[in-house]
C-alpha cells in the first residue's frame, strides 16, 4: 500500500479497513469526523464512502442481496454486516 498511495494515505487506509473488519454492522462506523461515513448520491448512488487523506475517499457497497431496507426505503445501516470495497478516489 505504501508504495501505490505513500506512507499517510496507506497507514489511514489500514485503520478504515479495521475499523470496519471490527465493526458488528455499518451502523457501528461513525458518521462524524473522523471516519465520516456517509451514502454517495447521483451517479454513485448505492455506494457510501469513509475520509481516509483529505481528498481520498474509500468507496464500498453493501454486499447483500437484497440490500436492508428501512421502511422509509432507505438503507439500514444496523442490518449491513457485510461491504464490498470498490475504489480510492477523490470523486469530488
Amino acid at each position: 500500500m505504501r508504495a501505490a498511495f505513500g506512507k499517510p494515505l496507506a497507514e489511514r487506509l489500514q485503520q478504515r479497513l479495521a475499523e470496519l473488519q471490527a465493526a458488528e454492522t455499518l451502523d457501528d462506523i461513525s458518521r462524524l469526523p473522523p471516519a465520516r461515513c456517509h451514502e454517495l448520491s447521483q451517479d454513485r448512488k448505492g455506494q457510501l464512502a469513509v475520509d481516509l487523506v483529505h481528498p481520498k475517499r474509500l468507496i464500498f457497497e453493501p454486499d447483500h442481496n437484497p440490500l436492508p431496507r428501512k421502511p422509509d426505503g432507505g438503507l439500514d445501516w444496523s442490518h449491513v454486516t457485510s461491504i464490498c470495497v470498490i475504489d480510492i478516489i477523490d470523486y469530488h
